[in-house]
């Protein structure tokens, strides 16, 4: 079989290799669909705590099952060959302080397939543990369904915000995850909904995903604080923004990822002063489930979230359009022949 591997930091091949064997409670999978995100790029700059190379990339992966390791139905789990399938890529020591205090997601052992020491899913066939596999309807679109991990990443992100019927919401960014966290919004009670993008192809896509308030600059709005104010872009200037839109008593949220030796000026007066809470947000926390019957549900449009599919021979074309910012949802789709354009 084929798979893209990072064999060093910057460096970027295509290699045939053996298709894996699935071990003792593993799980074979041939990829449908994997999606590109912002981690892979600081995944193959080196800018990821722990990575090791080389590394098959690919973290937001579904599929369809093809073998079964030993183990794997011998307790809850009753999978079987043809299952469609969701992966949560995260796996944990299950034994430290945080493990066993519910936080797993700050376990300093923390692994990502993909992301960290284990292989993802940018190939055509990959491996995981039978309980990081999550079964889909047969009838869920497999491409879109690759949706399902960002979107446990968002459930995480509203996890630790208040979810007040009423309150008025802001979202900084409309790429993916901004994307999410806007859809996810009205389900978590909120009366109004804005986002701020400087980017009109985005606020389009906002536009179909059914965010009404869109704007350049929270300048354009028809109000100054907001009671929740989300940032997705990881963008100091856009978060030194954010901070000043909070209503006294409101939540500030930090869920883009901003690079580690970059610092944000605000006023800790003002924190202080108006009881301003600031709150993080990392990976996936007993979310992975409801992601997959929140994606079941329909509650976020992905259809129009996905624009370009592309095949292992143009990975990297894939990423550097990423980093261009151009397109929608990009995804890695390893036993296609061609890349398409799915959304001009």
């Amino acid at each position: 079989m084929r798979a893209v591997v990072f064999a060093a930091e910057g460096q970027l091949t295509l290699e045939e290799r053996p298709t894996p064997e699935p071990g003792y409670k593993e799980i074979l999978i041939e990829t449908a669909a994997v999606g590109i995100c912002g981690t892979d790029t600081h995944v193959f700059d080196g800018e990821f705590e722990g990575t090791v190379f080389p590394l098959v990339p690919g973290h937001e992966a579904t599929g369809t099952i093809v073998a079964l390791g030993k183990g794997v139905n011998d307790g809850v789990y009753h999978f079987k060959v043809g299952d469609h399938v969701a992966v949560n890529p995260s796996t944990t020591c299950g034994e430290c302080e945080f493990c066993l205090n519910g936080h797993q997601n700050l376990c300093p052992k923390w692994n990502g397939l993909g992301v960290v020491a284990s292989d993802g899913a940018s190939q055509q066939f990959f491996t995981a543990p039978s309980t990081n596999v999550y079964k889909l309807d047969p009838a869920t679109d497999l491409y879109q369904a690759a949706l399902i991990e960002p979107l446990a990443c968002a459930i995480r992100g509203w996890d630790v915000l208040p979810r007040r019927l009423g309150d008025h919401v802001l979202v900084y960014g409309a790429g993916t995850m901004g994307l999410l966290m806007a859809q996810l919004a009205g389900r978590a009670g909120a009366a109004t909904v804005s986002i701020v993008d400087l980017n009109e192809d985005r606020l389009q896509v906002a536009a179909e995903c059914g965010i009404v308030n869109r704007y350049t600059s929270a300048d354009q709005a028809d109000r100054a604080k907001w009671d929740v104010v989300i940032d997705c872009t990881g963008n100091i200037r856009a978060i030194e923004d954010a901070l000043t839109r909070v209503k006294p008593a409101g939540f500030f949220q930090d869920f883009g990822v901003a690079p580690a030796d970059r610092t944000a000026q605000y006023s800790p007066f003002r924190v202080y002063r108006d009881e301003i809470s600031i709150v993080g947000t990392m990976a996936v926390l007993n979310s992975f489930g409801r992601a997959v019957e929140l994606f079941q549900a329909g509650a976020i449009n992905a259809k129009a979230m996905i624009s370009h599919s592309f095949t292992l021979d143009d990975y990297a074309e894939a990423l550097e359009m990423f980093r261009a910012g151009t397109g929608r949802k990009l995804q890695i789709r390893p036993n296609d022949t061609e890349s398409r354009v799915l959304i001009p």
